[in-house]
């Protein structure tokens, strides 16, 4: 995927990004304003994109995003056929070849049930950029078996700290098999593609040889399909987020599959609070919780 945000653009504009994606490595996001800068998100430090295409600190440097380079930029993402990508387009975002999710708002246009049919007039774009760190879960894999076998973990951290990137590869190596398991078959709900970052249903990550993923569907429902239909004996998903989430899960434990998940929240005790359940709850679903902070990484 080196240098795979190049692509994003169209030929006649790749000059002004050649050195943005000479350093893809290390730009988690890009900001485009219709009217304002470019902005270049860099490990929590930003810079401005100049019109000669190099990165400045000072704002009044950077090149003034256009209308037309939005329009541009869109339509060359969708192939020309935005239509196709109408369905991705409701939810907000696009996921493109790389894995990269190229987020959009501007003006929402409704359908008659009061629900997002598309958008038009779009000024905002948010690039988030794809980054699959594998090793990521090495030092918490021995702590996720017990005598070879897998047990279930919650992981739990504040936006930002990575807890995206930890499940992604403890994933894979489960799927893999690794020195304290054999390889197991996993099923993945991506309901907003950002672990797989699959593209027109292939995932652009490594989510290893025994995973399956159903992208872009609701957790709840995307669980209980692949119970139905691919026999997963771990299933994962990101953001726990809802009480039929908890449901599927519980289902999906009482058919005797691991779990693996993430959840907002600073603290178990956070996320007992917010969601409303004793602490029992969370222990019949979960044996391992990691507990991720900005100042010190991971917390077994």
């Amino acid at each position: 995927m080196e240098n795979s945000i190049l692509q994003l653009f169209p030929s006649n504009s790749r000059a002004l990004w050649q050195r943005v994606a000479k350093e893809q490595g290390a730009i988690q996001e890009i900001r485009l304003r219709v009217g304002q800068p470019v902005i270049i998100h860099r490990k929590r430090r930003e810079a401005f994109l100049t019109d000669q295409g190099t990165l400045s600190q000072n704002p009044a440097e950077g090149h003034l995003v256009t209308g037309r380079e939005i329009s541009e930029m869109l339509e060359h993402i969708c192939h020309y056929s935005p239509y196709a990508f109408e369905e991705e387009l409701r939810q907000g975002f696009i996921t493109v070849t790389g894995g990269h999710r190229v987020g959009v708002a501007g003006q929402a246009v409704m359908d008659t049930e009061g629900r997002v049919r598309t958008f038009k007039n779009i000024s905002y774009v948010n690039i988030r950029v794809s980054h699959q760190i594998k090793g990521a879960a090495d030092k918490v894999l021995p702590d996720m078996y017990q005598n070879g076998q897998l047990r279930s973990a919650l992981i739990i951290s504040p936006p930002g700290c990575g807890k995206t990137t930890l499940l992604r590869d403890l994933i894979r190596q489960i799927s893999d098999g690794n020195a304290y398991g054999q390889g197991m078959t996993v099923g993945v709900v991506d309901e907003r593609s950002e672990l797989a970052g699959s593209f027109q249903g292939r995932a652009q990550n490594d989510m290893g040889m025994r995973t399956d993923v159903l992208d872009g569907c609701p957790k709840d429902i995307g669980m209980l399909l692949l119970l139905r239909a691919m026999s997963p004996q771990v299933i994962a998903i990101d953001e726990l987020g809802g009480q039929r989430e908890l449901e599927a899960l519980g289902q999906a434990a009482a058919c005797g599959c691991r779990i693996l998940a993430t959840v907002h929240g600073n603290d178990r005790q956070d996320v007992e609070q917010r969601f409303g359940l004793e602490t029992a709850f969370w222990e019949r679903l979960f044996q391992v919780f990691l507990v991720l902070h900005k100042w010190e990484g991971n917390e077994k």
